[in-house]
């Protein structure tokens, strides 16, 4: 579907990673117009030969084909400054990674008049707040994504898994961005409360994740080991507590059944287990976690901080105790930092779960 002029929209999209060649080239298909900004290495590159999306399990799209989408469609800058010339724009997308949100907003904020409204897609609950401080609460939407994306190279990515994402409402773009992003085939869906989506978006990236990157072993490993399922469990409890403590409802993201997730980890250890091992398995298939992509990436910078490390802070302004999900945050930036080797806890669950002997 292909909108028409008077509809179409100038969005600016902050880099070609995955989320953003995903969600900026589908913008691009459906007829609207995208500047994407990216570090110069990258820009000559994809001037040369343009974005390459695989959506081939969208069957909507009626294609066994992966969408090429040729430099003369699209417009990419090596600078922010270079890409607001190609202005006004309607909306951005932005969907770094957390811990790659201070330095960024830092570059932004000369522009920030120039600025449009920033849909921001990055995980964690830290990013829209950060973005409303340094850029005028009016220039952030609360965003999510559901759905999974791989990248195979800059501005070359695979659709993995179709379920969607959400925009919060509240912000006078909200619901024309909602249906601009459904004619595009994003499966997107307006939430009432942003805080609410983003927690529990947040709650999902929870599983297995530090547990995985400091013990070096999948989540597979990890669930089999009843007494990592247990320490699991309690993180999410923590979460949970911490959420219910600040009246944020437990909200079903498109495709993911959050509030089963919340119900499955009230049950008893023995019933819960088949249902969450099963949920964690589909969700990320064969792949690992993202926290052990980045551990062994060598960047020094983990999101465990922004992730886990938001439900100990929110924990501790509530009272609510979040011991678990302290514990993993220190372990896993402690390795991080290389303050202690990689092969401190690699395989050995229970040099790891001694640290929570008054826990377990």
């Amino acid at each position: 579907m292909q909108p028409n002029h008077s509809s179409s929209l100038k969005i600016l999209v902050f880099g070609a990673g995955a989320i953003g060649t995903y969600f900026g080239g589908s913008l691009a298909l459906a007829g609207h117009h995208v500047v994407f900004v990216e570090q110069p290495k990258v820009v000559d590159e994809l001037r040369e030969r343009g974005l390459r999306l695989d959506l081939t399990i969208d069957e909507r799209r009626k294609t066994k084909e992966a969408f090429i989408i040729r430099p003369q469609s699209f417009v990419i800058a090596p600078s922010l400054e270079e890409a607001l010339k190609y202005g006004p724009f309607d909306a951005a997308l932005f969907a770094l990674k957390s811990f790659d949100t201070p330095a960024a907003l830092e570059g932004m904020k000369p522009f920030a008049e120039k600025l449009p409204p920033i849909l921001c897609l990055s995980n964690g609950v830290d990013n829209e707040p950060a973005i409303a401080r340094e850029l005028g609460a009016d220039k952030v939407i609360y965003g999510t994504v559901t759905s999974a994306i791989g990248r195979r190279a800059a501005g070359d990515i695979v659709l993995e898994k179709l379920r969607g994402m959400g925009i919060a409402a509240g912000h006078d773009l909200s619901a024309k961005l909602v249906a601009a992003f459904n004619a595009a085939y994003l499966n997107c869906r307006l939430y009432p409360d942003a805080h609410s989506m983003k927690w529990s978006k947040m709650l999902t990236n929870l599983i297995a994740n530090p547990t995985s990157a400091i013990l070096d072993m999948t989540a597979a490993e990890v669930f089999a080991n009843p007494k990592l399922y247990k320490l699991e469990i309690e993180m999410l409890r923590e979460c949970l507590a911490v959420m219910e403590a600040q009246h944020l409802e437990v909200m079903d993201l498109p495709g993911t059944p959050v509030r089963a997730l919340a119900f499955i980890a009230k049950l008893p250890l023995w019933l819960s287990k088949p249902f969450l091992a099963r949920a964690a398995g589909t969700g990320r298939g064969g792949k690992m976690p993202s926290f052990h992509i980045d551990l062994h990436s060598g960047r020094g910078k983990s999101e465990v901080e922004y992730l886990h490390g938001a439900v100990v802070r929110a924990g501790e302004k509530a009272n609510i105790a979040t011991p678990v999900n302290k514990v993993l945050t220190e372990t896993l930036m402690s390795l991080t930092r290389k303050e202690i080797p990689f092969e401190e806890y690699a395989h050995q669950p229970e040099k790891l779960l001694a640290r929570f002997s008054s826990k377990l």
